[in-house]
């Protein structure tokens, strides 16, 4: 039987917690939010984990949380940086910037043997969440087919904005059947006059929907779908080399495939209310949601024994 894997995108996490060991804990015997997904995830089924680092948080990830987590859990790594590009190309004078998050599971790919779940390390999504991907992904065969059955964990807007500052969702189309249609990343999401607004510039602003369903880096797919990921990065690449900013991201590689008509994405509903640390004042929010939740039975006092 092919592995059911969850794959965790924390290169980003040192640049923006000032180092691994700063990253702070929610829960009341030094859980940090990385352990309640990968929880949820092994009591909905996966079995395997590959974390997504850089290789100058090698060291402290494995201390911080690697090592605790491979007694439960097979675990592997592999590394986001900045020079690891295809063959001819190279990082342009002055990019400090990763690649994104389209790079991140390409920097993985070699670890992934089956369907796969990805998350980011600093986002907490809810044990829903978890059950229906893993579900969903373990009754989807791929092999035969011409066009690829994947799918999304979709939030509702309004459940994944910080009051603290501002957020990047990818917000979502869907049809009457609940397939995607569409999905626009946005990078610049905030209250603005308790209205959900985003903008592109810093200066025009729109307001969006707050029932709007989002996507919060959280997918379903075969292993199909990572050669066209790897297809697409050169293109990319070639496009960009000039813009030191540009990302190659996960969702936009998901829309290139919806609109190639080489994929079909069900978004699957969840109603669990999306908490993370974004921001330094975003930590209170989240310890006081994780007491609750303990003391309503839906996590032990200490996750790991």
């Amino acid at each position: 039987m092919e592995n059911l894997t969850l794959v965790i995108m924390a290169a980003g996490l040192g640049s923006r917690y000032g180092g691994l060991k700063q990253i702070d804990a929610v829960g009341e015997n030094g859980e940090i939010i990385i352990d309640y997904s990968i929880f949820d995830a092994i009591k909905a089924g996966f079995n395997k984990l590959v974390f997504i680092i850089t290789k100058d948080l090698d060291k402290a990830f494995r201390e911080v949380i690697g090592d605790r987590i491979a007694k439960y859990v097979d675990v592997e790594y592999a590394y986001q940086e900045l020079n690891g590009l295809p063959s001819g190309y190279s990082v342009p004078d002055g990019r400090t910037k990763p690649w994104g998050t389209g790079h991140a599971i390409i920097s993985a790919a070699d670890k992934i043997d089956g369907p796969f779940a990805v998350i980011n390390a600093d986002d907490f999504y809810g044990r829903e969440t978890f059950t229906t991907l893993a579900n969903y992904l373990s009754q989807t065969d791929n092999s035969k087919k011409e066009i690829w059955d994947f799918c999304m964990a979709g939030f509702i807007l309004k459940n994944t904005v910080t009051e603290n500052g501002h957020v990047a969702r990818g917000i979502c189309t869907v049809d009457e059947n609940g397939y995607l249609k569409d999905i626009v990343e946005r990078t610049k999401i905030m209250y603005r006059n308790d209205k959900i607004c985003y903008t592109e510039d810093e200066e025009t602003w729109h307001e969006l929907d707050s029932d709007s369903i989002v996507s919060m880096n959280c997918w379903g797919f075969t292993k199909e779908f990572l050669p066209e990921i790897k297809e697409m990065f050169p293109k990319f690449l070639d496009e960009n080399m000039g813009n030191l900013k540009a990302e190659f991201y996960l969702p936009t590689a998901v829309d290139t495939l919806l609109k190639a008509g080489k994929c079909s994405v069900k978004v699957l509903k969840t109603h669990d209310k999306w908490f993370g640390v974004t921001y330094r004042q975003d930590k209170p929010v989240v310890e006081a949601a994780i007491r609750e939740m303990t003391a309503a039975g839906k996590y032990p006092k200490k996750l790991w024994n």
